[in-house]
């Protein structure tokens, strides 16, 4: 019998994440790009944590299902954590990742090599109505470039190097980045409970 599971996401990036890390589970994949009367869900919480709940206990009351909702970022430690939750509509709320990354750059001008460590982070929370949601989470490091490089992947992708194979995330192919990921090692977290 196939598994089917909702995402709580109209990011199409996103979405073609989870598609391929689910799929190779035996899982077919919905998202909200799926379920066009379902209004946008506002993100009110302070952390990744609170939106991905939020966005999952929502959801799954609304189409009395069991949803997986995930709030992820980038958090830069030169800027105190930012974009941190805004990573989204970190340069308004139009969501340009041009425009986003752009931001991060200019307020990072001045920062040295040794200074720009940053991670993505990824927090799923998985609910179903009637029953406790439950979160886990996962992050990549990495060092902010001093500008974009790659073609892949979408977001802050070209702007985050990541050491262990001297190339951005947007340098590598999706079976690397599915490895290393902030969502995959919180899907990996995830599959530890479920298994």
């Amino acid at each position: 019998m196939t598994k089917s599971i909702i995402i709580a996401s109209k990011n199409k990036g996103k979405v073609r994440e989870f598609e391929q890390m689910f799929e190779s589970r035996g899982y077919i994949v919905k998202s909200l790009l799926d379920y066009d009367e379902i209004p946008d869900i506002a993100e009110t919480g302070v952390t990744f944590e609170e939106n991905a709940k939020i966005k999952a206990e929502t959801l799954a009351n609304i189409l009395n299902e069991m949803v997986i909702a995930d709030d992820s970022g980038l958090v830069v430690d030169a800027l105190d954590g930012r974009p941190g939750v805004y990573s989204a509509r970190y340069a308004g709320e139009d969501k340009s990742d041009q425009a986003n990354l752009k931001k991060v750059l200019e307020e990072m001008i001045d920062v040295p090599a040794e200074d720009r460590t940053a991670r993505f982070v990824c927090m799923i929370a998985v609910a179903e109505p009637n029953q406790k949601t439950f979160s886990v989470q996962g992050a990549c490091e990495g060092v902010i470039t001093r500008e974009p490089v790659g073609k892949n992947g979408f977001g802050y992708d070209p702007i985050m190097h990541i050491p262990s194979y001297n190339k951005t995330m947007a340098e590598l192919n999706s079976t690397e980045k599915n490895k290393i990921s902030h969502r995959a090692r919180a899907l990996e977290a995830l599959m530890k409970i479920w298994s």
